[in-house]
């Protein structure tokens, strides 16, 4: 891919954002030509599979690669024509500012270990296929781990700054937990987004997360963690992908962690992701793949939301708090702190029969498309929180996000 053609994706991308979506077609053009794509030189015949992908790949960063499986579940792309008429019908209402892909990950410095932990950079490959990983051991793991967290991280990040990012590595030292950061690779998405929007990588035994889980249970083996301690959660793209992980293997995972992600099974290509994200209704599943009807059954889960996201709309949250079953519970309302500068949230609970709480769904007043009380030395945060790495410790080993003695 040359830089001409990159500058012209980026081109085409502020020229949809400056409300000119029609002048999007003539910049993607001149881009397939400058790629030396077939078609590019005088109109672009709606239906060709490269330059569909390719002009999704240029709107909503992340969203490449051809799905393959698509041909073989009758489930296929839209013509670029009406993908290129979405857009301009919808452009102006889809905010792209902040849309992960847009920005690059921060340069992050390695974080500082306390005496004896270790932050181990180590590859993990199957049958599905390889990534790195990142994977944080701390300094008492010596005396018994309590739990293991996957962490998947977002859009353009990667595994040190979504650690930065999220602090999780500070709670893994206080609360004796091992934590691993799997990369998504720039050869598998262009964005380093998981593709939760693939069916191929939305099934068990198969693509990301095959990968994942084999990852999961090596480390669950190598360390003896209780089988009951095991975790996942994720920001944005991996967010979604923590929903799928949570669907495909139940018996693996104790309780999922969702930020600003998407419910199972709503997008299957790429005009599908880009209608959810944006907040209409998504696809239904597929019955095989249909998520469990009651809160009962399943991983615990917690959801975490910002009310002014405008890169996936907050619809999302309430889609996969009603995936899970949850469709009623109890409310309660935590006012900001002006003092402290810290935003309001509304909680919803839904409690099972052992008093744990099936489902939290936190919907955080006028955040953006950002982890919740992060720290700035990572992308994608908002450090006026409320704190969701701390509340999801909590939630994940003490079965609610409750803070003790409350």
């Amino acid at each position: 891919m040359t830089t001409d053609y990159v500058a012209e994706i980026l081109r085409a991308t502020g020229t949809l954002r400056s409300g000119d979506p029609a002048g999007v077609t003539t910049i993607v053009q001149n881009a397939l030509a400058l790629a030396g794509l077939p078609g590019s030189g005088g109109g672009m015949a709606a239906g060709h599979p490269t330059r569909t992908t390719q002009m999704s790949q240029a709107l909503l960063p992340g969203l490449d690669h051809t799905d393959q499986h698509s041909f073989r579940t009758g489930r296929l792309r839209r013509p670029l024509g009406e993908v290129i008429r979405s857009l301009q019908e919808g452009g102006k209402g889809l905010n792209l500012e902040g849309l992960p892909g847009l920005g690059r990950p921060l340069q992050v410095p390695e974080l500082p270990l306390p005496d004896g932990a270790q932050f181990l950079e180590e590859r993990y490959s199957c049958a599905a296929g390889t990534r790195r990983y990142r994977l944080y051991v701390p300094s008492t793991a010596a005396d018994r781990l309590q739990g293991l967290i996957v962490m998947l991280h977002g859009c353009t990040q990667n595994p040190e700054d979504f650690a930065a990012g999220t602090g999780m590595n500070a709670l893994a030292e206080e609360h004796r937990l091992l934590v691993v950061y799997p990369a998504q690779t720039g050869g598998d998405n262009s964005m380093s987004c998981w593709n939760w929007f693939r069916p191929g990588d939305q099934m068990r035994d198969a693509g990301e997360p095959a990968i994942i889980a084999g990852l999961t249970e090596s480390l669950r083996e190598q360390y003896a963690i209780p089988g009951d301690r095991i975790f996942v959660a994720g920001l944005s793209a991996g967010g979604a992908m923590a929903v799928i992980m949570g669907e495909t293997y139940p018996e693996l995972y104790s309780a999922v962690g969702v930020h600003s992600g998407l419910a199972y099974g709503s997008a299957n290509d790429v005009m599908s992701a880009f209608a959810v994200m944006r907040g209409q209704a998504g696809i239904d599943p597929v019955p095989s793949r249909k998520p469990a009807a009651r809160p009962e059954e399943g991983p615990r889960v917690i959801v975490f939301h910002g009310s002014a996201d405008t890169t996936v709309h907050p619809s999302n949250a309430k889609a996969i708090v009603a995936g899970k079953g949850g469709t009623a519970g109890k409310i309660s309302r935590i006012e900001p702190d002006a003092a402290r500068g810290t935003r309001g949230y509304t909680r919803l609970v839904v409690k099972r029969e052992d008093g744990t709480h099936g489902i939290e769904s936190w919907m955080i007043d006028g955040a953006q498309h950002a982890w919740s009380g992060g720290h700035p030395s990572g992308s994608y945060t908002d450090p006026r929180g409320p704190d969701a790495s701390a509340a999801t410790v909590r939630f994940f080993l003490h079965g609610a996000s409750d803070l003790p003695g409350t």
